[in-house]
């Protein structure tokens, strides 16, 4: 003899499934506004960091040429620019011009900044885009922020007894170059990142 599951319980488990239904797709969704949001903030770090070493890598341009000058010229200072010392400001221009390519504005700097020694320069970006519309209010009109530090370091190593207008060997990061103030031309400088490494902070 057959036994008849009572109608009643077919019709009490219905509520449990949409609600249960219901719960999975706001999770669902909920998710999806946590992976936009954290899409937005890796964008606004790969931005800051863009401008970050811009910033840093026009001022390392600009160090050389007052190396090359200062050499050339005979002052007794040149060793102070070759330890990375009388950095001019960071061109703000290249920082906001590597920015705007991410989609990206700078909202603070570059500002001068030293990390463990080094000098650097830090910068702040806000991206052009919002997180977007998403189940959790305010997300369509949030802007996702984000900022880097970039180091300007020096590479080379030369003779604490080393005579400013004489003939200097220096050795950058294992290679060795020489510096003449007798006999310079600001061409015979290596290349910039021969000189100096320009790298974000940790």
């Amino acid at each position: 003899m057959s036994s008849l599951r009572p109608r009643g319980d077919r019709g009490s488990t219905l509520p449990i499934y949409i609600w249960l239904t219901a719960i999975l797709l706001f999770a669902a969704l909920a998710f999806f506004a946590f992976a936009q949001a954290a899409s937005a903030r890796n964008g606004a770090q790969s931005a800051a960091d863009a401008a970050a070493l811009a910033a840093a890598q026009s001022s390392r341009d600009e160090l050389m040429d007052g190396l090359g000058k200062a050499i050339n010229d005979g002052d007794d200072d040149w060793f102070d620019w070759l330890d990375g010392q009388n950095l001019a400001d960071a061109d703000a221009q290249a920082a906001g011009q590597l920015a705007a390519e991410n989609d990206a504005e700078v909202i603070a700097g570059p500002d001068a900044t030293h990390v463990a020694g080094f000098p650097g320069y830090r910068v702040e970006v806000r991206t052009l885009y919002t997180v977007g519309d998403t189940v959790i209010p305010g997300t369509e009109t949030k802007h996702a922020t984000a900022h880097a530090t970039a180091v300007i370091q020096p590479r080379c190593d030369f003779p604490v007894d080393a005579d400013f207008k004489k003939a200097v060997q220096l050795t950058c990061d294992g290679q060795q170059f020489k510096v003449d103030p007798e006999d310079f031309h600001p061409e015979d400088l290596p290349d910039a990142s021969a000189l100096f490494s320009v790298h974000l902070a940790d």
